[in-house]
């Protein structure tokens, strides 16, 4: 069968695919209407986060039965759509999760301590350490929205750090044995309760905008927001006001509702550390993700066939 590729892929995982005797076509920068002429004859298409899955291209693309998207979330592909026509969709949730989380307690680590004015500071021949004196994580209260995969990983992380952790997560319908130590609470308590608020859910259409003005309203002032999750869960004009108010302490952002953001005034403040989607940036997630794809494609392709 034919495989077509739009983003970059791990090489050894195409291989794999390869190897498996099926036909691999790497074609990046592809969207709308011209993703679905380039599907054509394509039994399957390869995808990270670049590529939008949209109702058009699924409904433009007859011969397509298979999306395998080699990361987390599934927001860049239409699954009703999918469903609709058949096409059956996949993901890698468990490739991205021990990056992610390290990337968070890296950022949070980075905030509090005042890593990169700093490091800014010196690189310009100034010395002035008073002038960055920071926090310790030790004895705070880390707040997790969302308790999957990655919300456990960062839970891990944070107790080597000898932080509180609490979390929420309404999916769940039985608490992990192996996190007893974690406090479940209802989003209102934890939201008022929380130092650090970390968010890890999907972008699903429930979950758009889930943290808005009225829940920014709950948390502390000196508290801090971090989201490397999804864009479009933050109500970003909300943040925006909280935190030139004073009604928030800070922000950390990996992800934004529009990526790249262009000349976000998020980005002009003081208060926040951002950086460019970086969660699943490591090599090691991208050969895990494209293992994982991999796998993935190969059997569905086998039940194609059966």
């Amino acid at each position: 069968m034919r495989v077509l590729v739009t983003d970059p892929a791990d090489p050894a995982a195409l291989e794999r695919i390869r190897a498996a005797g099926h036909e691999v076509v790497e074609r990046s920068g592809l969207q709308g209407a011209e993703l679905a002429r380039a599907l054509d004859g394509f039994q399957a298409l390869l995808v990270r986060g670049a590529t939008k899955v949209t109702g058009e291209v699924l409904r433009g693309a007859p011969s397509l039965e298979v999306v395998v998207r080699a990361g987390t979330g599934l927001d860049n592909v239409d699954q009703a759509a999918a469903r609709e026509r058949g096409v059956a969709v996949y993901n890698t949730p468990a490739a991205n999760s021990v990056s992610v989380a390290e990337l968070t307690l890296g950022l949070i680590v980075a905030f509090e301590r005042h890593v990169v004015p700093a490091a800014a500071d010196l690189a310009g021949g100034r010395w002035e350490k008073t002038r960055f004196a920071g926090r310790e994580l030790s004895g705070r209260r880390l707040g997790l929205v969302g308790f999957g995969r990655i919300g456990r990983e960062v839970a891990l992380r944070a107790r080597a750090f000898e932080m509180e952790v609490v979390a929420c997560d309404p999916v769940l319908q039985e608490w992990p044995r192996a996190f007893e130590w974690v406090r479940a609470l209802p989003l209102d308590e934890l939201l008022a309760a929380s130092d650090i608020l970390s968010l890890h859910l999907p972008l699903l259409p429930e979950t758009r905008n889930r943290i808005g003005a009225r829940e920014l309203g709950l948390m502390r002032k000196d508290a801090v927001l971090v989201n490397a999750a999804r864009g479009g869960i933050v109500d970003e004009d909300a943040l925006l006001a909280a935190l030139k108010e004073g009604r928030l302490r800070g922000a950390v952002l990996d992800v934004f509702a529009v990526e790249p953001p262009g000349q976000h005034p998020l980005l002009t403040l003081p208060n926040v550390l951002a950086t460019p989607h970086l969660g699943a940036s490591t090599a090691e997630a991208q050969r895990r993700a494209g293992d994982e794809a991999a796998t993935i494609l190969v059997e569905a392709l086998a039940a194609l066939t059966k």
